[in-house]
Protein backbone atom coordinates (compact mmCIF):
# COMPACT_ATOMS: atom_id res chain seq x y z
CA UNK A 1 0.00 0.00 0.00
CA UNK A 2 1.29 3.13 -1.31
CA UNK A 3 1.83 6.01 1.25
CA UNK A 4 0.02 9.01 1.14
CA UNK A 5 1.71 12.39 1.27
CA UNK A 6 -0.16 15.97 1.27
CA UNK A 7 0.92 18.70 -0.38
CA UNK A 8 -0.03 22.57 -0.77
CA UNK A 9 0.27 22.91 -5.13
CA UNK A 10 -0.13 20.71 -7.82
CA UNK A 11 2.64 18.77 -9.74
CA UNK A 12 5.55 20.68 -10.50
CA UNK A 13 5.23 22.87 -7.41
CA UNK A 14 8.48 22.97 -4.97
CA UNK A 15 6.63 20.63 -2.77
CA UNK A 16 5.80 18.10 -4.90
CA UNK A 17 9.70 18.11 -5.47
CA UNK A 18 10.16 17.55 -1.51
CA UNK A 19 7.42 14.50 -1.29
CA UNK A 20 8.62 12.84 -4.18
CA UNK A 21 12.61 12.93 -3.39
CA UNK A 22 11.33 12.23 0.65
CA UNK A 23 8.84 9.37 -0.38
CA UNK A 24 9.44 7.79 -3.36
CA UNK A 25 8.12 8.31 -7.14
CA UNK A 26 5.39 5.63 -6.46
CA UNK A 27 3.78 8.35 -2.93
CA UNK A 28 0.02 8.97 -3.66
CA UNK A 29 -0.08 12.86 -3.90
CA UNK A 30 -2.76 14.72 -2.06
CA UNK A 31 -2.47 17.97 -3.32
CA UNK A 32 -4.32 21.12 -1.73
CA UNK A 33 -4.90 24.56 -2.67
CA UNK A 34 -3.75 26.41 0.59
CA UNK A 35 -1.68 24.98 3.80
CA UNK A 36 -4.30 24.52 5.96
CA UNK A 37 -6.21 21.33 4.71
CA UNK A 38 -2.44 19.99 4.18
CA UNK A 39 -2.01 20.00 8.02
CA UNK A 40 -6.23 19.13 8.32
CA UNK A 41 -5.59 15.85 6.11
CA UNK A 42 -2.53 14.97 8.39
CA UNK A 43 -4.44 15.56 11.79
CA UNK A 44 -7.37 13.51 10.19
CA UNK A 45 -5.82 10.70 8.87
CA UNK A 46 -6.74 11.08 5.53
CA UNK A 47 -2.62 11.29 5.23
CA UNK A 48 0.19 9.67 6.34
CA UNK A 49 2.58 12.66 5.68
CA UNK A 50 2.65 16.66 4.80
CA UNK A 51 5.05 18.31 3.08
CA UNK A 52 4.94 22.26 4.25
CA UNK A 53 7.16 25.05 3.65
CA UNK A 54 8.67 26.40 6.65
CA UNK A 55 10.86 29.26 5.86
CA UNK A 56 12.75 30.66 3.10
CA UNK A 57 16.61 32.03 2.90
CA UNK A 58 15.45 35.40 1.36
CA UNK A 59 11.93 36.26 2.47
CA UNK A 60 11.92 34.95 6.09
CA UNK A 61 9.31 32.74 7.90
CA UNK A 62 5.75 31.33 7.02
CA UNK A 63 4.26 32.55 9.98
CA UNK A 64 0.48 31.19 9.50
CA UNK A 65 1.97 27.72 9.29
CA UNK A 66 3.49 27.91 12.25
CA UNK A 67 0.35 28.04 13.66
CA UNK A 68 -1.28 25.60 11.89
CA UNK A 69 1.49 22.83 12.95
CA UNK A 70 0.30 24.17 16.63
CA UNK A 71 -3.51 24.26 16.21
CA UNK A 72 -4.01 20.62 14.17
CA UNK A 73 -1.75 18.89 17.14
CA UNK A 74 0.70 17.96 14.37
CA UNK A 75 4.64 16.90 15.01
CA UNK A 76 7.80 17.59 13.14
CA UNK A 77 8.91 14.23 11.71
CA UNK A 78 12.15 15.32 9.66
CA UNK A 79 12.80 18.54 7.74
CA UNK A 80 14.47 18.96 4.24
CA UNK A 81 16.24 22.25 2.80
CA UNK A 82 15.36 22.51 -1.12
CA UNK A 83 17.67 24.79 -3.73
CA UNK A 84 15.22 27.34 -5.11
CA UNK A 85 15.57 28.01 -8.69
CA UNK A 86 12.99 30.16 -10.55
CA UNK A 87 12.10 30.50 -13.93
CA UNK A 88 9.86 33.06 -16.08
CA UNK A 89 7.45 31.02 -18.50
CA UNK A 90 4.96 31.72 -20.74
CA UNK A 91 3.15 29.83 -24.00
CA UNK A 92 5.46 29.14 -26.88
CA UNK A 93 6.95 31.36 -28.90
CA UNK A 94 6.53 34.47 -26.88
CA UNK A 95 8.80 36.97 -25.68
CA UNK A 96 9.63 39.71 -22.40
CA UNK A 97 8.27 42.15 -24.10
CA UNK A 98 4.76 40.85 -24.96
CA UNK A 99 4.44 39.78 -21.48
CA UNK A 100 1.83 42.60 -19.65
CA UNK A 101 1.48 40.92 -16.14
CA UNK A 102 3.14 37.80 -14.24
CA UNK A 103 1.24 35.48 -11.78
CA UNK A 104 2.83 33.38 -9.29
CA UNK A 105 2.48 32.61 -5.42
CA UNK A 106 3.58 36.15 -3.50
CA UNK A 107 6.80 34.08 -1.55
CA UNK A 108 8.08 33.57 -5.48
CA UNK A 109 7.19 37.16 -6.83
CA UNK A 110 9.13 38.37 -3.37
CA UNK A 111 12.61 36.45 -4.62
CA UNK A 112 12.59 37.65 -7.78
CA UNK A 113 11.68 41.93 -7.15
CA UNK A 114 14.94 43.27 -8.50
CA UNK A 115 14.72 41.30 -11.74
CA UNK A 116 10.78 42.85 -12.34
CA UNK A 117 12.37 46.26 -11.29
CA UNK A 118 14.16 46.07 -14.77
CA UNK A 119 10.84 45.22 -16.50
CA UNK A 120 8.24 47.55 -15.09
CA UNK A 121 6.04 46.75 -17.88
CA UNK A 122 5.58 43.61 -16.21
CA UNK A 123 2.28 43.35 -13.42
CA UNK A 124 3.09 41.51 -10.83
CA UNK A 125 -0.28 39.78 -9.38
CA UNK A 126 0.36 36.97 -5.92
CA UNK A 127 -1.36 33.53 -6.46
CA UNK A 128 -2.38 30.24 -4.90
CA UNK A 129 1.10 28.30 -5.85
CA UNK A 130 3.49 28.58 -8.57
CA UNK A 131 2.80 25.38 -10.44
CA UNK A 132 -0.50 26.08 -11.03
CA UNK A 133 -0.57 29.06 -12.93
CA UNK A 134 1.73 27.09 -15.05
CA UNK A 135 -0.98 24.62 -15.60
CA UNK A 136 -3.41 27.53 -15.89
CA UNK A 137 -1.05 29.19 -18.40
CA UNK A 138 -1.27 26.13 -20.19
CA UNK A 139 -4.62 24.77 -19.77
CA UNK A 140 -6.44 28.53 -21.04
CA UNK A 141 -4.01 29.27 -23.68
CA UNK A 142 -3.50 32.94 -21.82
CA UNK A 143 -1.02 35.08 -24.26
CA UNK A 144 0.57 38.31 -22.23
CA UNK A 145 0.95 36.68 -19.24
CA UNK A 146 4.15 34.54 -17.54
CA UNK A 147 4.35 32.51 -14.06
CA UNK A 148 7.21 31.88 -11.79
CA UNK A 149 7.55 27.88 -11.24
CA UNK A 150 10.44 25.68 -11.52
CA UNK A 151 11.91 24.25 -14.69
CA UNK A 152 9.98 20.77 -14.25
CA UNK A 153 6.79 22.78 -14.12
CA UNK A 154 7.46 24.05 -17.17
CA UNK A 155 8.03 20.61 -18.47
CA UNK A 156 5.11 19.50 -17.39
CA UNK A 157 3.07 22.07 -18.82
CA UNK A 158 5.01 22.87 -21.67
CA UNK A 159 5.59 26.14 -21.34
CA UNK A 160 8.90 28.20 -22.66
CA UNK A 161 11.52 29.56 -20.30
CA UNK A 162 11.51 33.42 -21.04
CA UNK A 163 14.35 34.60 -18.33
CA UNK A 164 16.23 31.59 -16.24
CA UNK A 165 16.70 31.77 -12.76
CA UNK A 166 15.64 35.23 -11.81
CA UNK A 167 15.56 34.83 -8.12
CA UNK A 168 17.41 38.01 -6.20
CA UNK A 169 19.45 35.58 -4.88
CA UNK A 170 21.09 32.64 -6.61
CA UNK A 171 21.93 30.79 -3.11
CA UNK A 172 18.06 30.62 -2.73
CA UNK A 173 16.67 27.69 -0.15
CA UNK A 174 13.28 27.23 1.33
CA UNK A 175 13.37 25.24 4.20
CA UNK A 176 9.95 22.55 4.27
CA UNK A 177 9.26 20.07 7.03
CA UNK A 178 7.56 16.65 6.82
CA UNK A 179 4.66 16.51 9.18
CA UNK A 180 2.83 13.47 11.21
CA UNK A 181 0.14 12.44 13.68
CA UNK A 182 1.48 11.56 16.66
CA UNK A 183 5.44 11.45 18.48
CA UNK A 184 7.49 10.08 15.43
CA UNK A 185 9.80 7.31 16.51
CA UNK A 186 13.49 8.50 17.12
CA UNK A 187 16.48 7.16 15.19
CA UNK A 188 19.42 7.50 17.33
CA UNK A 189 20.00 10.53 19.14
CA UNK A 190 18.55 13.55 17.36
CA UNK A 191 20.57 17.07 17.54
CA UNK A 192 17.16 19.43 16.38
CA UNK A 193 14.75 20.72 18.33
CA UNK A 194 11.39 22.60 16.89
CA UNK A 195 9.42 23.73 20.01
CA UNK A 196 7.06 26.73 21.69
CA UNK A 197 7.44 28.30 24.76
CA UNK A 198 4.53 30.69 26.53
CA UNK A 199 6.48 32.90 28.67
CA UNK A 200 5.11 33.86 31.62
CA UNK A 201 4.31 37.47 32.02
CA UNK A 202 7.28 38.67 34.07
CA UNK A 203 10.46 40.96 33.67
CA UNK A 204 12.95 39.83 31.31
CA UNK A 205 11.15 36.59 31.02
CA UNK A 206 12.73 36.12 27.47
CA UNK A 207 15.96 37.76 28.18
CA UNK A 208 16.39 34.78 31.27
CA UNK A 209 15.18 32.04 28.74
CA UNK A 210 17.31 32.40 25.98
CA UNK A 211 20.41 32.86 28.54
CA UNK A 212 18.91 29.53 30.26
CA UNK A 213 19.00 27.72 26.93
CA UNK A 214 22.58 29.20 25.93
CA UNK A 215 24.07 27.78 29.05
CA UNK A 216 22.52 24.46 28.23
CA UNK A 217 24.83 24.27 24.67
CA UNK A 218 21.52 24.71 22.76
CA UNK A 219 21.83 26.93 19.47
CA UNK A 220 19.03 28.85 18.28
CA UNK A 221 18.48 28.84 14.16
CA UNK A 222 14.94 30.43 14.59
CA UNK A 223 13.05 32.40 17.19
CA UNK A 224 9.25 33.79 16.31
CA UNK A 225 6.97 35.63 18.69
CA UNK A 226 3.24 35.19 17.79
CA UNK A 227 0.58 37.02 20.59
CA UNK A 228 -1.56 34.73 22.58
CA UNK A 229 -4.88 35.87 21.45
CA UNK A 230 -6.48 34.57 24.55
CA UNK A 231 -3.79 36.38 26.71
CA UNK A 232 -3.58 39.91 25.80
CA UNK A 233 0.07 41.27 25.49
CA UNK A 234 1.38 37.46 26.21
CA UNK A 235 3.26 35.86 23.89
CA UNK A 236 4.52 32.45 22.44
CA UNK A 237 7.80 31.78 21.07
CA UNK A 238 8.21 29.40 18.40
CA UNK A 239 11.95 28.40 18.26
CA UNK A 240 14.29 25.88 16.30
CA UNK A 241 17.62 25.05 18.34
CA UNK A 242 20.56 22.92 17.51
CA UNK A 243 22.27 21.00 20.19
CA UNK A 244 25.71 18.60 20.10
CA UNK A 245 24.14 17.01 23.87
CA UNK A 246 20.83 15.51 23.63
CA UNK A 247 20.95 15.35 27.68
CA UNK A 248 21.54 19.06 27.84
CA UNK A 249 18.79 19.40 25.31
CA UNK A 250 16.01 17.61 27.77
CA UNK A 251 17.70 19.21 30.79
CA UNK A 252 16.73 22.82 29.17
CA UNK A 253 13.66 21.75 28.29
CA UNK A 254 12.59 20.90 32.18
CA UNK A 255 14.11 24.09 33.11
CA UNK A 256 11.47 25.86 30.79
CA UNK A 257 8.66 24.23 32.28
CA UNK A 258 9.66 24.39 35.81
CA UNK A 259 10.57 28.08 35.60
CA UNK A 260 9.51 29.92 32.49
CA UNK A 261 5.90 28.61 31.35
CA UNK A 262 4.03 26.40 29.10
CA UNK A 263 6.17 24.25 26.88
CA UNK A 264 5.34 22.51 23.56
CA UNK A 265 7.82 20.28 21.80
CA UNK A 266 7.10 19.97 17.76
CA UNK A 267 9.53 17.54 17.08
CA UNK A 268 13.16 16.07 17.85
CA UNK A 269 14.95 15.18 14.30
CA UNK A 270 18.17 15.64 12.55
CA UNK A 271 19.57 18.99 11.04
CA UNK A 272 19.39 18.75 7.14
CA UNK A 273 21.02 21.66 6.70
CA UNK A 274 24.52 21.70 4.55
Amino acid sequence: MSVKISIQGVPGSFHHQVALINFRPEAEILAFNTFEPVAKSVANGEADFGVMAIENSIAGAILPNYDLIDRYELSIRDEFYLPIAHQLMALPGQKIEDIREVRSHPMAILQCKAFFAKHPHIQQFDDVDTASVAKRISEEKLTGVAGIASGIAAEIYGLEILAKDIQTVKDNFTRFIILQKGKPTLVGKPNKASFKVTIQNQQGGLAKLLTMIAEKGLDLSKIQSIPVIEKPWEYAFFIDAEFENYGEFQEAMKLVTQDFGDLKIFGEYTSRKA
